[in-house]
């Protein structure tokens, strides 16, 4: 249970797989919140509203290319 009460709902792309590949998982309740999925219990990172949404729209439109 997150502090402020609201429980952690870890989710990954239907592209992952369990072979050992470098995956991220978001919090849906928290968006900007992720983790290594091979490390739930590590460190998180928290990137604010604007930072994800600016992510998140950086991916959709192919800013990234082939990486």
């Amino acid at each position: 249970m997150h502090p402020d009460g609201m429980p952690e709902n870890w989710v990954k792309s239907s592209y992952s797989n369990d072979d050992g590949g470098a995956c991220v998982e978001l919090d849906a309740n928290r968006p900007g919140t992720v983790r290594d999925s091979k490390d739930p219990d590590g460190p998180r990172l928290r990137f604010t509203r604007a930072s994800w949404d600016a992510f998140v729209t950086a991916v959709v439109v192919g800013e990234f290319g082939d990486l």
